[in-house]
């Protein structure tokens, strides 16, 4: 049975459709979820798969699809799929290629105050995509940067969630203080998820929970994909706090920057409003992130050390494959979405 989930601001809302395949894989997981083939075409799948590309549309979209079963579910899916053993066994497999994947592009190392000191300093002309959408971004720009996000802000810190459960005494603490304001501080419309639905209203795009699925590439997949393996696999625990730790310490400046980048281009206040509230409430998270919630574990767990450090570098691996490929888009005048907005201009052409 598949029931219905809530919106951002609290209503009930259907679970959203189940999105097209991208190749094999995902075709497996699509028809099989959709009731169009049998459970044993997921075995067949997984014996014909080919995982030589984890960072790849296929493989992405397949874990997405295993991964939402955990949050909000799609229309017209029994939610018992969620614990399905042959289904699990497909994620795995795509899981272990994902993680070969990002320990290959990341460095091994146990020295965590190292990766704080180069996260809080930016280099001269350093910023990412927030720093170009700042200078160069027109509003198709931003637009197609908003859907790309919403599909992260719209569970904002619902990924982060599950450490809560394996921590204890002082990260603890910090770690729950910090999910507290991401979820409103006790006020639902200070949720950071119902702040972002605003946010869509007001930049013209629909607010729907996984609205943008269809649009968004693998770059984009990738990014929301690694927090749900993070948090779904205990052993993995160093590794979502070290993340954590990363999206709190640049938030700040990004979130600067991109109010500033969205008051040039006459957004709606609506928009801004939520870029700035993270640069007053992540200034604290920040702090609290640093010492009680990373310090405060490795004071009691010092061998996650090198967990902690593949946290942030797999995360900013996947942060800078994002940042690049929007650019790269840009720049060449290319729509950055797998289907442009309505309002693209003319002369952007689609996505190859």
């Amino acid at each position: 049975m598949t029931r219905a989930t809530a919106s951002p601001d609290g209503h009930p809302e259907a679970p959203p459709p189940l999105p097209g395949a991208r190749g094999p894989l995902s075709r497996a997981v699509v028809d099989v979820l959709g009731g169009r083939a049998p459970e044993v075409t997921l075995a067949e799948a997984r014996h014909r798969a080919d995982l030589a590309e984890p960072l790849g549309e296929d493989l992405q979209l397949a874990l997405y699809l295993c991964y939402e079963l955990h949050y909000r579910g799609f229309a017209g899916v029994d939610d018992d799929w969620e614990w399905n053993a042959e289904l699990l066994r497909l994620r795995g497999d795509a899981e272990r290629a994902f993680l070969r994947a990002l320990r290959a592009g990341t460095r091994e190392d146990d020295d965590v105050q190292a990766e704080f000191t180069a996260l809080l300093t930016e280099e001269p002309g350093g910023g990412g995509l927030s720093r170009w959408l700042r200078e160069r971004g027109e509003w198709w720009h931003m637009r197609e940067y908003l859907a790309h996000r919403s599909l992260y802000h719209l569970k904002e810190a619902d990924p982060h969630a599950w450490a809560i459960p394996r921590l204890a005494g002082r990260p603890k603490a910090g770690f729950v203080a910090v999910e507290y304001d991401e979820f409103g501080a006790g006020h639902p419309e200070r949720v950071h998820a119902r702040l972002y639905a605003d946010l869509l209203d007001g930049a013209g795009l629909e607010r729907g929970y996984l609205r943008y699925l269809e649009h968004a590439p693998s770059a984009t997949l990738a990014v929301v994909n690694l927090m749900s393996l993070f948090g779904l696999h205990r052993r993995l625990l160093g590794a979502l706090v070290g993340q954590f730790a990363a999206v709190e310490i640049t938030s700040p400046p990004a979130s600067r920057r991109m109010a500033l980048a969205l008051r040039r281009l006459g957004a709606p206040e609506a928009c801004v409003r939520f870029y700035t509230e993270h640069v007053t409430a992540d200034a604290v998270h920040e702090q609290v992130t640093r010492h009680e919630v990373v310090g405060g574990l490795l004071a009691q767990r010092p061998e996650l050390a090198r967990d902690v450090v593949f946290g942030i570098r797999a995360g900013e691996l996947l942060e800078g494959r994002f940042a690049a490929e929007l650019r790269d888009a840009w720049e060449h005048g290319r729509s950055s979405l797998r289907h442009p907005l309505p309002g693209t201009p003319a002369s952007a052409t689609p996505r190859p």
